[in-house]
């Protein structure tokens, strides 16, 4: 899979170019991790008039979501809007540039990573509509398909968008853990990186 970027804060809102304050990454392996929040508790004496003990739980609609990424950085071009032009930097610095962000905080916009991109192909669009063309890459999302209280979102009100073109937003969030190799026979870097969905403030 090498359709994977990340986003750094200055990333332009109204922005729909994905070559400007991003960095591409060659990913190999995607893992996404759901952890659902439900407060529940088992029911005293209940298995006493049934047989069978009783849990209840209370869902206040709470999740936590994760995403491990393994892959590898190559030398590649970068562009960033504080600058004119193009650059190009070996694997190494930007393995470097990533573990810097990580080590910075939300204010540094050009340093600080807060949106991930995994473009998935897609052949259902927002509104259960087949796409055209077929397998139209769109950024993989937690959202569903259908607006205010219709299809999948009947009884959500406010409902994310969920995405229909690659140019979408992706997942919002940070940069938890970074960690590289680096190895004496091939100048790409070998990579682990766990990001985790959030809203950051500020």
């Amino acid at each position: 899979m090498s359709y994977v970027y990340i986003k750094l804060n200055a990333f332009g809102k109204d922005s729909t170019d994905l070559n400007i304050d991003t960095i591409p990454l060659k990913v190999t392996s995607v893992t996404i991790n759901v952890n659902r929040q439900v407060m529940d508790f088992t029911v005293p004496l209940s298995s006493l008039t049934t047989g069978e003990s009783l849990t209840v739980g209370a869902d206040f609609g709470s999740a936590e979501k994760g995403i491990s990424l393994q892959g590898f950085i190559t030398d590649v071009d970068l562009i960033k809007s504080h600058t004119s032009g193009g650059l190009n930097f070996t694997a190494q610095e930007v393995a470097q540039m990533i573990a810097a962000s990580v080590d910075s905080s939300s204010l540094a916009k050009y340093q600080n990573f807060n949106e991930l991109i995994i473009l998935i192909p897609s052949n259902v669009d927002s509104d259960y509509n087949i796409r055209s063309p077929l397998r139209t890459l769109i950024p993989l999302t937690f959202s569903a398909r259908g607006s205010a209280n219709t299809k999948d979102n009947k009884r959500v009100p406010f409902p994310n968008q969920f995405p229909d073109s690659q140019t979408s937003q992706g997942i919002s969030g940070y940069i938890q853990s970074f960690g590289f190799t680096l190895e004496s026979d091939t100048t790409d870097v070998g990579f682990t990186m766990e990001f985790k969905q959030a809203n950051i403030f500020p």
